[in-house]
């Protein structure tokens, strides 16, 4: 006669696995969130097609965080940005802020 209320005979124990990169703070204050409302809407007006204006717009995002330590500073490569710069202050949201103007938005250290 089969045992239906067994005690875990015969059942497996799956542990869950941790993110492959690690855990990030979210962005509680909305540092990003500017970046991040362009990005969904450039996404929504392409109909989810990955233009170049929406893959900017990602990885300006993704600078955005990088630069307020919302997550760990990486390479774009290893992001899935393939052979585009590496650069992420020559990414900007918005292209008609200066240089001086971007400095002004991130934030001071001392």
């Amino acid at each position: 006669m089969a045992s239906f209320g067994g005690a875990g005979l015969g059942q497996k124990i799956q542990r869950p696995n941790p993110p492959e990169r690690g855990s990030f703070p979210l962005d509680h204050d909305g540092e990003c969130k500017h970046i991040m409302l362009s990005y969904l809407k450039c996404i929504k007006s392409h109909r989810g097609t990955n233009d170049d204006e929406c893959r900017n717009l990602s990885k300006s995002y993704l600078s955005c965080r990088m630069d307020r330590n919302l997550m760990a500073p990486d390479s774009f490569r290893n992001l899935g940005f393939g052979d585009d710069s590496d650069n992420p202050s020559a990414v900007t949201a918005n292209p008609s802020q200066t240089p001086q103007s971007q400095a002004q938005n991130q934030p001071r250290t001392s």
